[in-house]
C-alpha cells in the first residue's frame, strides 16, 4: 500500500511539474533546436551522431572554453586574477600540453568514444525528439552525474598521490605547477582512462536520452577548464553551484601537491579533512594581506 501511494504522490508531483511548464511561455530557442535536431536526425546514422559527433562536441567545446584563458595572458588587466602571479604561462608549455592532447584525445579517448553507439543501443537509449527530456530533466540528471564523478575522482585522484604510485601516472599531470586551462586534460594515458571512467558511471545510470551525453560532456568540460584556468574571476556563474570547488581550489592543489583532491565540490575534502592546508594558507595569506595594507 505504501508503495503505490508513493508511486501515485510521484505521478503526482511528475503532472503538476508538467501542467506549471506547459503554462510558462515557450522558449524562442526550443524551434530553431528543434528543427536542427530533427535535420541531424534526417542527415546522419545514429552510428555517426554517437561516434563522430559526439567527438566533435568534445573537440570543439573543450578548444572553445580553453580559449578566454588563452587570451588572458595578452592581456595586462588580468593578470591580477590569476593565482599565481610569480608563475606565467609559456609558449612552449602550452605547445607541449597541445600536442600531448591530441594524443589523448585521439588515441586514448576517440576509441573510448566509438563505444557510445554500442552502449546506446545495448540499453536502448533513445535519439528521437519525441523523448528528449525538458531542460530541467536534463539539468537535475548531469548534476546528479557531477556527484557520482566528483566521488570517483575524490578517491581515485588521491589513490594515484600514493607515493608508490605517483612518479608512474600522476606525475604527468603536474608537469605544470601552475594550471592553465588547456592542462585540463593533460595526463598520462592511464590516468585518462582511471580518473575518466567517473565520467561513465552516471552515464550508465542516470542517461535516459542521447542529449545527456552531450549536456554532461558540456558542464565537465566547462567545469574541469575552470578549475584549471588559473585565474580567479569575480563574478564567475560557477561559484553560485553550493559546495562548488572553484579555480582557487584547485589551484592550491597543483601548487601544493597535497590536499584537495575533489573535482568539482568540496565536501569530500572538507570531511576528509584534506583541505586544512589550504585552508591554512588563506588564512595566513589574509593576515599578510592586512599587515601590507
Amino acid at each position: 500500500m505504501a508503495a503505490n501511494e508513493s508511486a501515485g504522490i510521484f505521478s503526482s508531483a511528475s503532472l503538476a511539474v508538467e501542467y506549471i511548464d506547459s503554462l510558462l511561455p515557450e522558449n524562442p530557442l526550443q524551434q530553431p533546436f528543434k528543427n536542427a535536431w530533427i535535420s541531424m536526425l534526417n542527415n546522419y546514422t545514429k552510428f555517426q551522431i554517437a561516434t563522430w559527433g559526439s567527438l566533435i562536441v568534445h573537440e570543439a567545446l573543450y578548444f572553445l572554453f580553453c580559449v578566454p584563458g588563452l587570451l588572458f595572458q595578452f592581456i595586462p588587466y588580468m593578470k591580477k586574477y590569476k593565482i599565481q602571479k610569480d608563475k606565467p604561462e609559456s609558449f612552449e608549455g602550452q605547445w607541449k600540453c597541445f600536442k600531448v592532447l591530441l594524443f589523448n584525445h585521439f588515441c586514448i579517448q576517440l576509441p573510448l568514444i566509438c563505444g557510445t553507439y554500442y552502449f546506446t543501443e545495448y540499453f536502448h537509449i533513445p535519439y528521437d525528439w519525441e523523448a528528449m527530456p525538458r531542460w530541467y530533466i536534463v539539468l537535475a540528471r548531469c548534476m546528479g552525474c557531477a556527484v557520482i564523478e566528483d566521488t570517483w575522482h575524490y578517491f581515485l585522484h588521491r589513490l594515484l598521490h600514493h607515493k608508490r604510485i605517483y612518479k608512474y601516472i600522476h606525475k604527468v599531470h603536474h608537469e605544470f605547477q601552475a594550471p592553465f586551462g588547456m592542462e585540463a586534460e593533460y595526463a598520462h594515458p592511464l590516468e585518462t582512462i582511471i580518473l575518466g571512467s567517473g565520467f561513465f558511471i552516471g552515464i550508465l545510470l542516470l542517461c535516459d536520452h542521447v542529449i545527456l551525453l552531450w549536456a554532461w560532456v558540456t558542464i565537465r568540460l566547462i567545469e574541469t577548464v575552470d578549475v584549471h584556468s588559473g585565474y580567479d574571476i569575480p563574478l564567475n556563474p560557477l561559484n553560485l553551484i553550493p559546495f562548488y570547488a572553484g579555480s582557487r581550489h584547485h589551484d592550491f592543489h597543483h601548487m601544493n601537491f597535497i590536499g584537495n583532491y575533489a573535482s568539482t565540490f568540496t565536501w569530500w575534502d572538507r570531511i576528509f579533512g584534506t583541505d586544512s592546508q589550504y585552508h591554512a594558507y588563506y588564512e595566513k595569506m589574509k593576515k599578510i594581506q592586512k599587515k601590507t595594507d
